[in-house]
Protein backbone atom coordinates (compact mmCIF):
# COMPACT_ATOMS: atom_id res chain seq x y z
CA UNK A 1 0.00 0.00 0.00
CA UNK A 2 1.33 3.12 -0.62
CA UNK A 3 -1.94 5.52 -0.50
CA UNK A 4 -4.59 5.61 1.82
CA UNK A 5 -7.46 7.83 1.46
CA UNK A 6 -10.19 8.21 3.83
CA UNK A 7 -13.65 8.09 3.02
CA UNK A 8 -15.83 8.21 6.04
CA UNK A 9 -14.55 10.44 8.99
CA UNK A 10 -15.89 10.55 12.57
CA UNK A 11 -18.28 13.71 13.87
CA UNK A 12 -14.36 14.71 15.58
CA UNK A 13 -11.97 14.52 12.65
CA UNK A 14 -14.05 16.35 9.91
CA UNK A 15 -11.91 19.39 9.21
CA UNK A 16 -13.62 22.63 10.63
CA UNK A 17 -11.88 26.10 9.35
CA UNK A 18 -11.73 29.35 11.39
CA UNK A 19 -14.17 30.96 8.94
CA UNK A 20 -16.57 27.73 9.73
CA UNK A 21 -16.59 28.51 13.30
CA UNK A 22 -17.49 32.20 12.84
CA UNK A 23 -20.27 31.51 10.20
CA UNK A 24 -21.77 28.10 12.06
CA UNK A 25 -21.58 30.87 15.63
CA UNK A 26 -23.37 33.40 13.41
CA UNK A 27 -26.05 31.35 11.95
CA UNK A 28 -26.83 29.73 15.53
CA UNK A 29 -27.87 33.19 16.93
CA UNK A 30 -30.77 33.38 14.34
CA UNK A 31 -34.19 33.17 15.77
CA UNK A 32 -35.00 30.68 13.32
CA UNK A 33 -32.16 28.35 13.25
CA UNK A 34 -34.18 25.71 13.79
CA UNK A 35 -36.51 25.91 10.70
CA UNK A 36 -33.18 27.12 8.73
CA UNK A 37 -31.73 23.36 9.58
CA UNK A 38 -35.11 21.47 9.14
CA UNK A 39 -35.75 22.92 5.67
CA UNK A 40 -32.35 22.09 4.60
CA UNK A 41 -33.29 17.97 4.91
CA UNK A 42 -34.51 16.83 1.99
CA UNK A 43 -36.25 20.02 0.26
CA UNK A 44 -37.50 17.91 -2.72
CA UNK A 45 -39.93 15.65 -0.63
CA UNK A 46 -43.30 17.36 0.07
CA UNK A 47 -44.12 17.96 3.33
CA UNK A 48 -43.03 15.38 6.14
CA UNK A 49 -42.41 18.43 8.68
CA UNK A 50 -42.37 16.32 11.78
CA UNK A 51 -40.30 13.68 10.77
CA UNK A 52 -38.00 15.97 9.36
CA UNK A 53 -37.57 17.66 12.35
CA UNK A 54 -37.16 14.41 14.34
CA UNK A 55 -34.20 13.96 11.53
CA UNK A 56 -32.95 17.47 12.38
CA UNK A 57 -32.65 16.51 16.21
CA UNK A 58 -31.01 12.87 15.34
CA UNK A 59 -28.48 14.12 13.19
CA UNK A 60 -27.49 16.54 16.30
CA UNK A 61 -28.24 13.97 19.34
CA UNK A 62 -27.62 14.24 23.00
CA UNK A 63 -24.39 13.64 24.92
CA UNK A 64 -24.18 10.21 25.96
CA UNK A 65 -24.36 10.09 30.08
CA UNK A 66 -21.72 7.96 31.82
CA UNK A 67 -22.54 6.29 34.80
CA UNK A 68 -20.74 3.90 37.28
CA UNK A 69 -20.23 0.54 35.02
CA UNK A 70 -22.68 1.53 32.32
CA UNK A 71 -23.84 4.57 30.39
CA UNK A 72 -26.86 5.44 29.16
CA UNK A 73 -26.76 6.22 25.37
CA UNK A 74 -27.49 9.88 23.79
CA UNK A 75 -28.28 8.92 20.24
CA UNK A 76 -31.83 9.14 18.83
CA UNK A 77 -33.56 6.03 16.82
CA UNK A 78 -36.17 6.95 14.49
CA UNK A 79 -38.95 4.67 12.87
CA UNK A 80 -40.51 5.23 9.53
CA UNK A 81 -43.60 2.75 8.56
CA UNK A 82 -45.72 3.35 6.31
CA UNK A 83 -46.85 2.80 2.30
CA UNK A 84 -44.95 2.15 -0.41
CA UNK A 85 -43.83 4.67 -2.47
CA UNK A 86 -44.30 7.78 -0.06
CA UNK A 87 -40.06 8.78 -0.09
CA UNK A 88 -39.01 6.79 2.80
CA UNK A 89 -35.93 5.86 0.76
CA UNK A 90 -35.51 9.02 -0.81
CA UNK A 91 -35.53 10.46 3.15
CA UNK A 92 -32.51 7.70 4.06
CA UNK A 93 -30.80 8.69 1.15
CA UNK A 94 -30.55 12.55 1.57
CA UNK A 95 -29.45 12.03 5.28
CA UNK A 96 -26.67 9.68 4.02
CA UNK A 97 -25.33 12.99 2.69
CA UNK A 98 -25.21 14.75 5.99
CA UNK A 99 -23.82 12.72 8.32
CA UNK A 100 -19.96 12.29 7.90
CA UNK A 101 -20.10 8.33 8.85
CA UNK A 102 -22.99 7.07 7.53
CA UNK A 103 -24.28 3.38 6.45
CA UNK A 104 -26.99 2.73 3.97
CA UNK A 105 -28.19 -0.40 4.12
CA UNK A 106 -31.40 -2.85 3.91
CA UNK A 107 -33.00 -5.20 6.73
CA UNK A 108 -31.28 -8.29 4.82
CA UNK A 109 -27.07 -6.78 5.22
CA UNK A 110 -25.17 -5.92 2.46
CA UNK A 111 -22.74 -8.88 3.27
CA UNK A 112 -22.43 -11.60 5.37
CA UNK A 113 -21.92 -9.64 8.69
CA UNK A 114 -25.31 -7.74 8.17
CA UNK A 115 -26.37 -5.44 10.70
CA UNK A 116 -24.03 -6.36 13.71
CA UNK A 117 -21.21 -8.72 13.34
CA UNK A 118 -20.43 -12.23 12.22
CA UNK A 119 -17.75 -15.03 12.77
CA UNK A 120 -16.91 -16.33 8.99
CA UNK A 121 -14.75 -18.85 8.74
CA UNK A 122 -11.44 -18.30 6.53
CA UNK A 123 -10.60 -21.10 4.17
CA UNK A 124 -7.30 -19.65 3.48
CA UNK A 125 -6.24 -19.54 7.08
CA UNK A 126 -6.14 -23.40 7.93
CA UNK A 127 -9.82 -23.24 8.82
CA UNK A 128 -9.60 -20.25 11.34
CA UNK A 129 -12.43 -17.96 12.43
CA UNK A 130 -12.46 -14.39 11.80
CA UNK A 131 -14.92 -11.54 12.79
CA UNK A 132 -16.62 -9.57 9.99
CA UNK A 133 -18.54 -6.11 11.07
CA UNK A 134 -21.58 -5.10 10.30
CA UNK A 135 -23.48 -1.87 9.21
CA UNK A 136 -23.96 -0.53 13.09
CA UNK A 137 -20.40 -1.38 14.24
CA UNK A 138 -19.23 0.13 11.23
CA UNK A 139 -21.10 3.26 11.71
CA UNK A 140 -19.66 3.91 15.37
CA UNK A 141 -20.14 7.55 16.13
CA UNK A 142 -22.10 7.62 13.22
CA UNK A 143 -25.68 6.93 11.53
CA UNK A 144 -27.23 3.85 10.31
CA UNK A 145 -30.04 3.95 7.37
CA UNK A 146 -31.88 0.86 6.94
CA UNK A 147 -34.39 0.28 4.32
CA UNK A 148 -36.95 -2.87 4.73
CA UNK A 149 -36.36 -2.99 8.14
CA UNK A 150 -38.82 -5.60 8.52
CA UNK A 151 -36.81 -8.21 6.39
CA UNK A 152 -33.82 -8.41 9.38
CA UNK A 153 -32.52 -11.40 9.76
CA UNK A 154 -33.85 -13.51 12.90
CA UNK A 155 -29.56 -13.39 14.48
CA UNK A 156 -29.64 -9.56 13.61
CA UNK A 157 -33.13 -8.69 15.10
CA UNK A 158 -31.63 -10.35 18.28
CA UNK A 159 -28.49 -8.61 18.32
CA UNK A 160 -30.32 -5.64 17.71
CA UNK A 161 -31.56 -5.68 21.31
CA UNK A 162 -28.23 -4.89 22.95
CA UNK A 163 -27.03 -2.47 20.11
CA UNK A 164 -29.94 0.05 20.40
CA UNK A 165 -30.15 0.40 24.16
CA UNK A 166 -25.88 -0.84 25.59
CA UNK A 167 -24.95 0.49 22.37
CA UNK A 168 -22.44 -2.72 21.49
CA UNK A 169 -22.45 -5.89 20.17
CA UNK A 170 -21.56 -8.85 21.81
CA UNK A 171 -20.06 -11.93 19.73
CA UNK A 172 -19.43 -15.36 22.08
CA UNK A 173 -18.79 -18.04 19.34
CA UNK A 174 -16.19 -20.89 18.28
CA UNK A 175 -13.69 -20.23 21.11
CA UNK A 176 -14.17 -15.95 20.37
CA UNK A 177 -15.30 -13.69 22.98
CA UNK A 178 -15.29 -10.32 22.07
CA UNK A 179 -17.31 -6.83 22.40
CA UNK A 180 -18.16 -4.33 19.51
CA UNK A 181 -18.41 -0.64 20.19
CA UNK A 182 -22.09 0.44 18.27
CA UNK A 183 -22.25 3.87 19.52
CA UNK A 184 -24.54 4.91 16.31
CA UNK A 185 -28.23 6.76 15.65
CA UNK A 186 -30.83 4.29 13.90
CA UNK A 187 -33.27 5.72 11.21
CA UNK A 188 -35.04 2.89 10.11
CA UNK A 189 -37.69 2.48 7.41
CA UNK A 190 -40.53 -0.46 7.25
CA UNK A 191 -43.45 -1.63 5.00
CA UNK A 192 -46.43 -3.10 6.18
CA UNK A 193 -47.33 -7.11 5.95
CA UNK A 194 -50.16 -6.07 3.01
CA UNK A 195 -48.88 -3.21 1.43
CA UNK A 196 -50.47 -0.28 3.16
CA UNK A 197 -50.60 0.88 6.57
CA UNK A 198 -53.77 0.89 8.90
CA UNK A 199 -53.69 3.04 11.83
CA UNK A 200 -56.63 1.16 13.40
CA UNK A 201 -54.92 -1.87 13.99
CA UNK A 202 -51.74 -2.27 15.80
CA UNK A 203 -48.04 -2.28 14.76
CA UNK A 204 -47.24 -5.68 15.41
CA UNK A 205 -49.86 -7.06 13.68
CA UNK A 206 -48.78 -5.10 10.64
CA UNK A 207 -44.58 -5.18 10.40
CA UNK A 208 -42.83 -8.52 11.02
CA UNK A 209 -40.79 -7.04 13.97
CA UNK A 210 -41.23 -8.22 17.69
CA UNK A 211 -42.85 -5.26 20.25
CA UNK A 212 -39.18 -5.83 21.74
CA UNK A 213 -37.37 -3.83 19.17
CA UNK A 214 -40.15 -1.25 18.03
CA UNK A 215 -40.37 -0.09 21.46
CA UNK A 216 -36.57 0.78 21.57
CA UNK A 217 -37.04 3.57 19.11
CA UNK A 218 -37.63 7.07 20.46
CA UNK A 219 -40.08 7.97 17.70
CA UNK A 220 -42.51 5.99 15.12
CA UNK A 221 -43.70 7.99 12.27
CA UNK A 222 -46.56 6.93 10.08
CA UNK A 223 -45.99 7.54 6.69
CA UNK A 224 -49.28 7.67 4.66
CA UNK A 225 -50.08 8.27 1.40
CA UNK A 226 -53.33 10.75 1.51
CA UNK A 227 -55.40 11.63 -1.21
CA UNK A 228 -56.30 15.26 -0.13
CA UNK A 229 -52.78 16.56 -0.71
CA UNK A 230 -52.12 14.48 -4.16
CA UNK A 231 -52.29 18.32 -5.82
CA UNK A 232 -50.05 19.83 -3.70
CA UNK A 233 -47.50 16.87 -3.99
CA UNK A 234 -47.86 16.73 -7.73
CA UNK A 235 -47.25 20.66 -8.21
CA UNK A 236 -44.02 19.99 -5.88
CA UNK A 237 -42.97 16.98 -8.08
CA UNK A 238 -43.24 18.84 -11.40
CA UNK A 239 -41.13 21.99 -10.19
CA UNK A 240 -38.86 19.79 -9.15
CA UNK A 241 -38.60 18.05 -12.09
CA UNK A 242 -39.18 21.38 -13.97
CA UNK A 243 -36.76 23.90 -12.08
CA UNK A 244 -34.92 22.02 -10.11
CA UNK A 245 -32.68 25.21 -8.87
CA UNK A 246 -35.85 26.52 -6.81
CA UNK A 247 -35.82 23.38 -5.04
CA UNK A 248 -32.84 23.50 -3.03
CA UNK A 249 -31.74 23.74 0.92
CA UNK A 250 -31.37 26.79 2.50
CA UNK A 251 -28.05 25.13 3.79
CA UNK A 252 -25.74 23.21 1.52
CA UNK A 253 -25.51 19.64 2.80
CA UNK A 254 -21.69 19.99 3.19
CA UNK A 255 -22.12 22.88 5.30
CA UNK A 256 -24.64 21.57 7.12
CA UNK A 257 -22.43 18.48 7.94
CA UNK A 258 -19.86 21.24 9.25
CA UNK A 259 -22.26 22.48 11.43
CA UNK A 260 -23.49 18.88 13.19
CA UNK A 261 -20.01 18.17 13.55
CA UNK A 262 -19.05 21.70 15.46
CA UNK A 263 -21.88 20.75 17.59
CA UNK A 264 -21.55 17.65 18.55
CA UNK A 265 -17.75 17.98 19.03
CA UNK A 266 -17.32 21.39 21.56
CA UNK A 267 -21.56 21.75 22.72
CA UNK A 268 -22.40 19.20 25.98
CA UNK A 269 -25.68 20.30 26.90
CA UNK A 270 -27.32 19.87 30.73
CA UNK A 271 -30.64 20.26 31.75
CA UNK A 272 -32.07 23.61 33.17
CA UNK A 273 -34.57 23.68 36.04
CA UNK A 274 -37.47 24.79 33.94
CA UNK A 275 -36.66 22.18 31.10
CA UNK A 276 -36.33 19.16 34.06
CA UNK A 277 -39.59 20.86 35.75
CA UNK A 278 -41.86 20.70 32.50
CA UNK A 279 -40.54 17.59 31.32
CA UNK A 280 -41.36 15.71 35.02
CA UNK A 281 -44.88 17.60 34.69
CA UNK A 282 -45.47 16.26 31.17
CA UNK A 283 -44.35 12.41 32.61
CA UNK A 284 -46.23 12.60 36.13
CA UNK A 285 -49.20 13.35 33.25
CA UNK A 286 -49.03 10.16 31.38
CA UNK A 287 -48.27 8.42 34.28
CA UNK A 288 -52.23 9.08 35.67
CA UNK A 289 -54.55 6.68 36.11
CA UNK A 290 -58.21 7.07 33.80
CA UNK A 291 -59.86 8.42 37.21
CA UNK A 292 -57.89 11.14 37.78
CA UNK A 293 -57.30 12.03 33.87
CA UNK A 294 -59.32 11.12 31.38
CA UNK A 295 -57.04 12.17 28.46
CA UNK A 296 -54.14 10.15 29.43
CA UNK A 297 -55.00 7.03 31.47
CA UNK A 298 -52.33 4.70 30.09
CA UNK A 299 -49.19 4.18 31.67
CA UNK A 300 -46.36 5.43 29.92
CA UNK A 301 -42.64 4.23 30.62
CA UNK A 302 -39.41 5.32 31.46
CA UNK A 303 -37.82 4.73 28.17
CA UNK A 304 -40.22 7.25 26.70
CA UNK A 305 -39.03 9.71 29.45
CA UNK A 306 -35.53 9.38 28.53
CA UNK A 307 -36.54 9.96 24.91
CA UNK A 308 -38.00 13.30 25.73
CA UNK A 309 -35.08 13.79 27.67
CA UNK A 310 -32.49 13.00 24.62
CA UNK A 311 -34.68 14.78 22.36
CA UNK A 312 -34.73 18.18 24.61
CA UNK A 313 -31.03 18.12 24.63
CA UNK A 314 -30.37 17.62 21.20
CA UNK A 315 -32.88 20.59 20.35
CA UNK A 316 -30.32 22.72 22.88
CA UNK A 317 -27.14 21.15 21.08
CA UNK A 318 -28.77 22.21 18.08
CA UNK A 319 -29.13 25.92 18.72
CA UNK A 320 -25.30 25.51 20.51
CA UNK A 321 -26.54 26.59 24.00
CA UNK A 322 -24.76 23.92 26.44
CA UNK A 323 -28.27 24.44 28.73
CA UNK A 324 -31.70 22.97 27.90
CA UNK A 325 -34.20 25.29 27.94
CA UNK A 326 -37.81 25.28 28.36
CA UNK A 327 -38.38 25.72 24.90
CA UNK A 328 -35.93 22.78 24.01
CA UNK A 329 -38.22 20.36 26.14
CA UNK A 330 -41.52 22.42 24.98
CA UNK A 331 -40.41 21.16 21.22
CA UNK A 332 -39.44 17.31 22.84
CA UNK A 333 -43.00 17.43 24.30
CA UNK A 334 -44.64 18.11 21.06
CA UNK A 335 -42.82 15.72 19.32
CA UNK A 336 -42.85 12.86 21.39
CA UNK A 337 -47.53 13.61 21.84
CA UNK A 338 -47.27 13.68 17.78
CA UNK A 339 -45.65 10.39 17.96
CA UNK A 340 -47.65 8.74 20.45
CA UNK A 341 -51.10 9.72 19.28
CA UNK A 342 -50.15 8.58 15.40
CA UNK A 343 -48.74 5.21 17.36
CA UNK A 344 -50.23 4.49 20.53
CA UNK A 345 -53.82 6.04 19.87
CA UNK A 346 -56.27 3.50 20.86
CA UNK A 347 -59.29 4.58 18.88
CA UNK A 348 -61.95 2.70 20.65
CA UNK A 349 -61.03 4.61 23.77
CA UNK A 350 -59.82 7.75 21.75
CA UNK A 351 -57.03 7.39 24.45
CA UNK A 352 -52.91 7.59 23.96
CA UNK A 353 -52.40 3.59 25.09
CA UNK A 354 -48.44 3.02 24.72
CA UNK A 355 -49.54 -0.46 25.02
CA UNK A 356 -50.48 -0.56 21.69
CA UNK A 357 -46.67 0.04 20.67
CA UNK A 358 -45.11 -2.31 23.51
CA UNK A 359 -46.97 -5.01 23.21
CA UNK A 360 -49.07 -4.76 19.94
CA UNK A 361 -52.35 -4.93 21.67
CA UNK A 362 -53.75 -1.48 23.04
CA UNK A 363 -55.16 -2.26 26.59
CA UNK A 364 -59.12 -2.14 25.44
CA UNK A 365 -58.75 -4.98 23.28
CA UNK A 366 -56.42 -6.82 26.08
CA UNK A 367 -58.88 -6.43 28.56
CA UNK A 368 -62.06 -8.14 26.20
CA UNK A 369 -59.08 -11.25 25.60
CA UNK A 370 -58.63 -11.37 29.52
CA UNK A 371 -62.77 -11.01 29.84
CA UNK A 372 -62.96 -14.23 27.23
CA UNK A 373 -60.05 -16.17 29.32
CA UNK A 374 -61.84 -15.82 32.45
CA UNK A 375 -65.47 -16.83 30.98
CA UNK A 376 -63.77 -20.33 29.55
CA UNK A 377 -62.58 -20.70 32.72
CA UNK A 378 -65.80 -20.60 34.28
CA UNK A 379 -67.40 -22.58 31.99
CA UNK A 380 -64.57 -25.33 32.05
CA UNK A 381 -64.99 -25.73 35.77
CA UNK A 382 -68.50 -25.96 35.99
CA UNK A 383 -69.31 -27.67 32.85
CA UNK A 384 -65.98 -29.70 31.64
CA UNK A 385 -65.53 -27.36 28.78
CA UNK A 386 -66.70 -23.75 27.51
CA UNK A 387 -69.15 -23.81 24.40
CA UNK A 388 -68.97 -21.43 21.48
CA UNK A 389 -73.18 -20.34 22.58
CA UNK A 390 -72.32 -20.13 26.46
CA UNK A 391 -69.24 -18.00 25.95
CA UNK A 392 -70.79 -15.72 23.23
CA UNK A 393 -74.16 -15.13 26.08
CA UNK A 394 -71.38 -14.53 28.93
CA UNK A 395 -69.57 -12.16 26.85
CA UNK A 396 -72.45 -10.21 25.89
CA UNK A 397 -73.17 -9.09 29.50
CA UNK A 398 -69.56 -7.46 28.66
CA UNK A 399 -71.01 -5.68 25.48
CA UNK A 400 -68.85 -8.07 23.41
CA UNK A 401 -70.17 -9.21 20.43
CA UNK A 402 -70.15 -12.44 18.66
CA UNK A 403 -68.11 -11.54 16.02
CA UNK A 404 -65.52 -10.26 18.51
CA UNK A 405 -65.86 -13.27 20.43
CA UNK A 406 -64.63 -15.33 17.42
CA UNK A 407 -61.83 -12.95 16.73
CA UNK A 408 -60.65 -13.54 20.26
CA UNK A 409 -61.28 -17.02 20.16
CA UNK A 410 -58.90 -17.72 16.93
CA UNK A 411 -56.47 -15.22 18.37
CA UNK A 412 -56.03 -17.53 21.90
CA UNK A 413 -55.59 -20.75 19.87
CA UNK A 414 -53.09 -19.59 17.91
CA UNK A 415 -51.23 -18.15 21.00
CA UNK A 416 -51.64 -21.28 22.61
CA UNK A 417 -53.60 -20.19 25.26
CA UNK A 418 -56.68 -22.19 24.66
CA UNK A 419 -57.63 -25.39 22.60
CA UNK A 420 -60.72 -26.44 20.93
CA UNK A 421 -61.58 -29.87 22.78
CA UNK A 422 -64.76 -30.48 20.75
CA UNK A 423 -66.26 -28.98 18.04
CA UNK A 424 -67.14 -25.89 19.19
CA UNK A 425 -65.94 -26.15 22.75
CA UNK A 426 -62.77 -25.07 24.37
CA UNK A 427 -60.70 -25.52 27.52
CA UNK A 428 -57.99 -22.79 28.64
CA UNK A 429 -54.64 -24.51 28.18
CA UNK A 430 -52.82 -25.65 31.40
Amino acid sequence: VNNVELIETEYEELEITEEDEKKIRELAKREDIFDIIVDSIAPHIYGYRKIKEAIALQLFSAPSIKLRGTRIRGNIHILLVGDPATGKSSILQYVKSLAPKCIYTTGKGSSAAGLTVALVKDEFAEGSFSIEAGACVLADKGIVLIDEFEKMDKKDREALHEVMEQEQVSISKAGVIASFKARCSILAAANPKLGRFDRYKPIAEQIDLPPTIISRFDLIFFVMDKPEESEDVANHILKTATAPQEIKPILEPEFLKKYVAYARRKIHPKLSDDAKELIKEFYIKLRETASKNENYPIPITPRQLWSVIRLTLASARLHLRNIATKEDAERAIELMKYCLMEAGLDVETGRIDIDKIMVGIPKSQRDKINVILGIIRELDKTFGSAHIDEIIKEANKYKIDEDEVRKILNKLIKEGLIYEFRHDEYKVTA
